[in-house]
């Protein structure tokens, strides 16, 4: 099976400033990727490429496979991280004429939209118009009518601003299932929780270069010191094999001056009792802030 997506080696320039400096990631389908990076790093440029708004100056770019075409862009979808929507027509008009646009029949469009919004938990608010729904609802309608149609690969910027903890995580449980359908998924964000907790993999981009990727434990454990947390009945402070321990959420952190597994071993010969014992990795947001400012490691 092809890829979702491959970008090779792609430049694009405005003027003489390079935005995006030979990229090149590749999404699998029925993956949630991440693609991350600081306000003004190239992640919008790059996303324009991609679904065609613009071209690169250099490089390539292969959607399922091909190169772009009118119907490739019908199985793609997008949420952009600048909303646009029909503020005076009806919630349920606006997903059918969308729906049509990306190559439904009237009926079908018709069906999904209602079934959709459903889902979105806004079947009552379909003969509203858009301006009557709140932030939050319309940002629902946005990524209603960027999944009813059933893309194979779909790119989500910010899909998370304007919404309560409960819609947050129905949005989380819909890309799950999508995904679980095959469609791929590029999750654009400056939440590195849901990073965390959704992507599989992904690709950090600074000043239009990648900076750092992989799968996202391969990045935490890049950036991970020599630390342990450990739920015992031993006063790790006091061991010789510690250079300092602290209290975290019930737990002892240790920083250490051998490695987890001879640390490990020590305690069990000397009978201490563990009930918990892992290597300590950092946030995606360290990961994100020490790979921005200082370069990875």
């Amino acid at each position: 099976m092809a890829p979702a997506l491959e970008v090779v080696d792609v430049v694009k320039a405005y003027d003489r400033k390079l935005a995006v400096d030979r990229v090149s990631l590749c999404v699998e389908p029925g993956e949630v990727f991440g693609l991350l990076g600081p306000n003004g790093a190239g992640k919008t440029s790059l996303i324009r490429m991609i679904v065609d708004i613009t071209r690169p100056d250099s490089g390539s770019i292969r959607v399922l496979g091909q190169t772009m075409t009118p119907a490739l862009k019908d199985r793609m979808g997008y949420l952009p991280e600048e909303r646009g929507l029909y503020q005076k027509q009806k919630v349920f008009d606006v997903l059918v004429f969308l729906g049509q646009i990306k190559g439904l029949a009237r009926h079908v469009a018709a069906a999904r939209a209602e079934s959709t919004l459903d889902r979105f938990g806004l079947f009552a608010s379909r003969r509203k118009n858009m301006r009557e729904l709140s932030k939050g609802n319309q940002q629902k309608v946005q990524l209603a009518a960027v999944l009813m149609h059933e893309p194979a690969l779909v790119i989500l910027d910010e899909p998370f601003i304007g919404l309560d903890p409960i819609n947050r995580e129905l949005v989380i449980q819909l890309m799950k299932e999508a995904a679980a359908r095959g469609t791929a998924i590029i999750l654009s964000t400056h939440l590195m929780d849901q990073v965390e907790l959704l992507c599989t993999r992904a690709y950090l981009i600074n000043e239009g270069r990648g900076v750092l990727s992989g799968t996202v434990r391969e990045m935490r454990e890049r950036f991970a010191d020599n630390a342990v947390l450990v739920e015992t009945d031993a006063d790790l402070a006091k061991r010789p094999e510690v250079e300092r321990a602290q209290a975290v959420n019930g737990l002892q952190k240790a920083w250490l001056r051998t490695t987890p597994e001879q640390f490990l071993g020590g305690l069990v010969r000397d009978g201490a009792i563990i009930r918990h014992f892992e290597r300590a990795l950092p946030s995606m947001d360290e990961v994100f802030i020490r790979a921005v400012r200082g370069g990875a490691p």
